[in-house]
């Protein structure tokens, strides 16, 4: 396996990670934090 071949292997990990990342983000684990500054103080 020669430089540019191991380049490419990591670019596309990368890549596979940060659209994972993205995919996980956007599934809505963070609707309930982001609706924290939205509520009142009220019991």
């Amino acid at each position: 396996m020669g430089i540019n071949e191991l380049r490419v292997a990591v670019t596309l990990v990368s890549l596979a990670v940060f659209v994972g990342i993205v995919v996980w983000a956007w599934r809505g684990r963070f609707d309930a934090a982001a609706q924290l500054p939205l509520e009142g103080d009220e019991p």
